[in-house]
C-alpha cells in the first residue's frame, strides 16, 4: 500500500504520458485486428474499438496539451499537408484500380496472378 501523505504511486504527468503512449498502442493494434479480420461482425467490433480508443487518445492528449504537460512539435505548412494528402489520395486510387483490373473477369484475366503478377511488379515504382 502507498503512504498516506498525498504521495502518489508517480508524478500524474508521467502517470498520463504513460497512459497516453498505451492508448498509441492499442490503437495500432487493433487496427491490426481489424485490417486481418475474416470476419464482418468481428472486423465492425475491432473498428468500433479504434475509434473509442482513438477518441480517448484525443481527449487526453488535449487535456494533457491545455495543462502544459505535453509539448507539440512546430505547426505543419500547409502546401506539405496538401501534398501528403494529395500522395494518400494518388495512392488510394491507384489501389483501388488495382483491385478493380484483378477483380474484374473482362479484359484478359483469365491468366493465372503468379504469371501476369511477375511482369506487372517489375514495371511498378511502388514494387522493389
Amino acid at each position: 500500500m502507498y503512504p498516506q501523505n498525498n504521495m502518489s504511486f508517480m508524478p500524474a504527468e508521467d502517470l498520463l504520458y504513460a497512459i497516453l503512449a498505451d492508448l498509441k498502442r492499442t490503437v495500432g493494434e487493433y487496427t491490426t485486428a481489424t485490417t486481418e479480420s475474416n470476419c464482418s461482425s468481428v472486423r465492425q467490433m475491432f473498428t468500433d474499438l479504434t475509434n473509442d480508443t482513438l477518441r480517448a487518445q484525443g481527449d487526453l492528449y488535449r487535456l494533457m496539451s491545455q495543462n502544459n504537460m505535453y509539448s507539440t512539435s512546430s505547426k505543419a505548412l500547409r502546401v506539405d499537408l496538401d501534398k501528403q494528402i494529395q500522395e494518400a489520395r494518388k495512392t488510394q486510387q491507384e489501389c483501388q484500380q488495382f483491385i478493380q483490373q484483378k477483380s474484374s473477369a473482362a479484359g484478359g484475366y483469365g491468366q493465372p496472378m503468379h504469371q501476369q503478377g511477375q511482369s506487372s511488379y517489375q514495371h511498378n515504382p511502388y514494387y522493389m
